[in-house]
């Protein structure tokens, strides 16, 4: 039975085609392909490759796509294939009915039309009557080249040349209505949707057209007008220039996400020929999974103004759920008052390629976008703040990404909280400069103060002897106010743990000793004036630790203990692994600790 183009694009493009084959090719990444060795015949250097649309065997020829693939490795039919991958995609396979015939010989029609009107509007460029259109397109910096390339046109100055045109070569009404070139008015008439503008032709991931956009000459509202959805063109599964971005990012450059038609146009004459865009609309999950496609790191790269923060801040809320540990984005933010066509109209390939290399991951990205959104000057803006970013990261599905994110997330939260809150500090020679102070204990009684600095003595102390605890309380220990050295302590702790191999009491000692903080360390770890509880000494159980490190911890905060309790039965919950059941047992054996020692006349000393 013949299946609709449709439905085998719709396929193809739902099925991951790495995945297909990876369940039966150990394959690496190269690029932003895969390879491995050829499953059709045996070979022991890998000349098998994998990309977004289709496979390839430089070493036996053997080439085609997902449903190739299912029926070369499988011996399966054509059929069958199809029938295993889309269930898998969760399509249903479409009835060879009277109906569907129909419907697929009218989508042939519509692209046929299609391409009839894109003959007419480029025609019309180069003649008399498209004089003002080409000359704007020559005043953005377009070639000749580039223009014909795009495939760019004139719409005609009237409303009634095109269907004129097409219908003496017997395309009927109903067909340019269904195409969206011909629009209902509000009166009841029927009249061309394009008139006095300069023509984009839309087109599908494999060149076809599928639609247009139009700008206007001038200013007055709407600038660009893109056509409706029809059979063939659904706007949110679309990204404009997508057909001539393969070939560039296939060749080695990035995928670059870019608001508009003019600002793709612009960077691919530029010679960044991954360039593409939404069309007019936020970015769509849909689109962001063709964007996967050819890149797991796509560029996105917004106009440098408040509309493009908004743009981008919502991009990445979109791709929260749908990211993995194989793909992310990349955030390039341009200059206020900049867009990719005036950057390199102005300045050049190389002032956009610097853009290129100063992007920020997505986790950084996010952070900043969203902070300069939301103030976080009062206790409760800060709360709801840190209550955004922890459920941005909670929206993430896979579950260790999302716990990569809400640390991330929270270490900026935590950075910027004290960078807030005091000038900072005066670095001493040979110190790298003190972490500014962060957020005040609960102001002690006279009779308190050398409790509390007694506490925080401890708590650095277990730090040292098991640095490991840093990746779970660092959060915490951020929000202590310390005294100097060890302020100091703390500072050059979170830094060293950050790039360390791994955390370990004698590479931390060693670190601190050759900062020159030698001294401090020592102090924090002297039996005087008070000696070390157990849960500080060198062999002390990872848990026994980590339990005495909260409870004292729940001496000084106890509010905030049981947040980390709340968060820590939440994170259980999600995933309940070995990981997650230790941390929530060590927090409430430090809740229970203090709940017991409240019974009891407390020890100051503790």
């Amino acid at each position: 039975m013949a299946l609709p183009a449709a439905f085998l694009e719709e396929l193809r493009a739902r099925t991951p085609l790495a995945g297909v084959i990876g369940r039966r090719v150990r394959l690496a990444r190269s690029g932003r392909q895969w390879k491995g060795c050829c499953p059709f015949h045996g070979e022991k250097t890998p000349s098998f490759y994998v990309y977004d649309d289709h496979f390839h065997c430089f070493g036996c020829g053997a080439h085609g796509d997902a449903i190739g693939f299912v029926m070369q490795s499988q011996g399966a039919g054509f059929m069958e294939a199809v029938e295993q991958l889309a269930a898998e995609a969760g399509l249903d396979v479409p009835k060879p009915t009277p109906e569907a015939a129909a419907a697929e010989k009218r989508r042939h029609d519509l692209h046929s039309v299609l391409d009839a009107a894109q003959a007419r509007f480029r025609r019309l460029l180069f003649e008399p009557e498209g004089r003002e259109g080409l000359a704007y397109l020559r005043r953005r910096g377009l070639s000749d080249e580039t223009i014909e390339r795009f495939g760019l046109g004139w719409s005609g100055a009237g409303r009634g040349g095109l269907a004129a045109e097409l219908a003496a070569q017997d395309v009927p009404a109903e067909l340019l209505r269904g195409s969206g070139l011909l629009r209902e008015t509000e009166d009841g008439r029927t009249a061309e949707l394009f008139f006095n503008r300069v023509m984009f032709p839309i087109r599908d991931r494999r060149g076809r057209t599928i639609s247009f956009g139009g700008r206007t000459l001038g200013d007055a509202p709407p600038k660009y007008v893109n056509g409706p959805e029809t059979d063939v063109f659904s706007k949110r599964r679309t990204l404009y220039a997508l057909d001539q971005a393969r070939d560039g990012v296939r060749s080695g450059g990035p995928l670059i996400v870019v608001e508009g038609y003019m600002d793709v146009i612009a960077l691919h004459q530029a010679g960044f020929r991954g360039a593409v865009a939404p069309l007019g609309t936020a970015l769509t999950a849909e689109q962001l999974e063709e964007a996967w496609r050819l890149d797991p790191a796509p560029l996105l790269c917004f106009d440098g103004d408040a509309a493009g923060a908004r743009a981008a801040a919502r991009a990445a809320e979109t791709a929260l759920p749908l990211l993995t540990p194989e793909r992310t984005l990349r955030f390039a933010r341009l200059p206020a008052g900049e867009d990719p066509d005036t950057l390199v109209r102005q300045g050049g390939p190389g002032a956009f390629q610097a853009q290129i290399e100063a992007a920020l991951p997505l986790a950084d990205a996010l952070f900043g976008l969203l902070r300069e959104a939301a103030p976080a000057e009062t206790p409760e803006q800060r709360a709801a703040f840190r209550a955004r970013l922890e459920a941005l990261a909670k929206s993430i599905t896979h579950p260790a990404l999302a716990s990569e994110y809400r640390h991330a997330l929270l270490d900026r939260f935590f950075a910027d909280r004290r960078g807030a809150t005091r000038p900072a500090a005066r670095p001493r020679p040979g110190l790298p400069p003190a972490a500014a102070r962060p957020l005040r204990a609960p102001r002690a009684m006279p009779g308190e103060a050398s409790a509390l600095a007694e506490r925080a003595r401890v708590l650095t102390a277990i730090l040292l002897r098991h640095p490991d605890l840093l990746r779970d309380v660092e959060h915490a220990y951020a929000e202590l106010a310390l005294p100097a050295p060890l302020d100091r302590l703390r500072h050059a702790l979170t830094e060293w743990a950050q790039a360390a191999e791994a955390l370990d009491s004698a590479g931390a000692i060693t670190h601190l000793t050759e900062i020159g903080l030698a001294a401090e360390a020592a102090q924090a770890l002297s039996a005087v004036p008070v000696p070390l509880p157990a849960c500080a000494a060198p062999d002390a159980m990872p848990a026994e630790a980590e339990a005495g490190w909260w409870h004292i911890f729940g001496l000084m905060h106890r509010g905030r203990l049981q947040e980390e309790i709340a968060q820590a039965q939440r994170d259980f919950v999600e995933r309940p692994d070995r990981t997650t059941e230790a941390r929530l047992t060590a927090l409430v054996r430090a809740r229970d600790d203090l709940m017991l020692g409240e019974q009891q006349p407390e020890d100051t000393d503790a």
